[in-house]
């Protein structure tokens, strides 16, 4: 399905994926190389290409990037950190291309949305993992994912359709896996309710979702990070909100209590929530990053992507995500609160179906149509939303009209 003015917007917004990425550039010193022949079957044409350093790693660890719409393996190689990691850490990285024209993923149709859907990109890609694994002895225990935009999307579909293959993943301001399903089954089709972050579902129907993606399927889950900025006008912020509520909901965690909340990390102005920490998963199970007055893409931090795939540095201890507080732009060490079973109002997750989280209309500003923002720390526009929205906390620095 021809995606032309979509394209258009999320191109205008290409350039800012990674500018303010605080993971310095790399040098790379080997070179990205198109691989065919690592799939007996990709009717759909998915290209594959893979940077492998110069000195590999014993049982390398991979990491596959999944591109933009308008992107190719080329771009999201030359402008993410990721292959210059491969060099200095001994990794492999896999650079998938999609093979549509405006190059967004098919995370739409019935095949590509189903363990082993027979001609899809997520079978391909998975098929790329299984090939370097074999050909290149990698660690089948540290395969990871993350993406951008519609990258961030495949990275959704991916950790649902295949989570017996990764073992985290990152997902760069995308959507729920399943939200953008086409009723037809087309491939590579928009879906503008979801866009508009109108797909609104409770947990328990976001966990069946996935669940259906992999039928029968009662093995480990890859941790799962999500990122997303509240200007987010391609796809908008309740998306954050449903894809919290999506793996929050697989884990079997209560999206309106996490365990651990921390103001103004990774950086000033983002908020990081996080559930499941125990011993072998300090940083958690699940992470929702919500980035204020961040639009179309969150900027890539492979510094941080390393912290949650537990890589490099933080590959012997999993060093919990307050190693990096010192170069915050405000330490998170005197901005963290720790949520107790029954955290203040203040420090909730907010979801549609959650009673408190919902405010009143305020007396102060004009009323704001849908999704526009209403409310939240340092917020001075309109704090009343135009009936029958109400004004509803997503959190501390970020209300929105739904």
């Amino acid at each position: 399905m021809a995606r032309f003015t979509t394209l258009v917007s999320l191109l205008a917004a290409a350039s800012t994926f990674f500018t303010g990425s605080n993971a310095a550039a790399i040098e790379k010193r080997a070179s990205l190389t198109q691989v065919t022949g690592f799939s007996s079957s990709n009717p759909s044409n998915t290209k594959m290409y893979i940077y492998v350093p110069a000195k590999l790693a014993t049982k390398p660890a991979v990491i596959v990037a999944i591109h933009f719409c308008t992107g190719t393996a080329q771009a999201y190689y030359s402008q993410t950190p990721y292959a210059g990691y491969a060099d200095k850490y001994g990794l492999i990285v896999i650079f998938p291309e999609s093979p549509y024209s405006g190059t967004c993923w098919d995370v739409s149709s019935t095949n590509a949305l189903k363990h082993d859907g027979s001609g899809s990109d997520s079978k391909a890609i998975a098929d790329m993992v299984t090939y370097t694994l074999s050909k290149y002895s990698g660690d089948a225990s540290k395969v990871f994912v993350t993406g951008s935009s519609s990258g961030a999307m495949m990275t959704n579909v991916m950790a649902a359709t295949y989570p017996e293959l990764f073992a985290a993943a990152t997902a760069y301001s995308g959507v729920p896996a399943g939200c953008f399903a086409s009723s037809s089954g087309a491939a590579d089709a928009w879906n503008s309710q979801c866009a508009q972050g109108q797909s609104i579902k409770s947990a328990a129907q976001w966990t069946t979702i996935v669940q259906n993606m992999y039928q029968g399927y009662s093995g480990a889950r890859p941790r799962f990070q999500v990122k997303h900025g509240s200007i987010d006008s391609t796809l908008l912020p309740q998306n954050y909100n449903e894809t919290v509520k999506e793996w929050t909901g697989v884990f079997g965690y209560n999206a309106a209590t996490p365990a651990k909340r921390q103001f103004n990390f990774p950086k000033s102005g983002y908020t990081t929530d996080s559930w499941g920490i125990d011993s072998a998963n300090p940083l958690g199970k699940v992470q929702g990053v919500y980035a204020v007055n961040v639009g179309h893409t969150v900027p890539v931090d492979g510094d941080q992507d390393l912290q949650w795939f537990q890589l490099g540095p933080y590959a012997t201890t999993g060093s919990a995500t307050t190693t990096k507080a010192a170069s915050s732009t405000v330490a998170a060490t005197s901005a963290t609160r720790v949520a107790t079973s029954a955290p203040a109002t203040t420090t909730k997750v907010a979801t549609t179906t959650s009673a408190a989280a919902t405010t009143s209309a305020a007396s102060g500003g004009s009323g704001a149509s849908q999704w526009s923002q209403c409310g939240g720390i340092s917020w001075t526009g309109a704090t009343s939303c135009a009936s029958p929205y109400k004004c509803v906390v997503v959190n501390p620095y970020y209300s929105q009209c739904q």
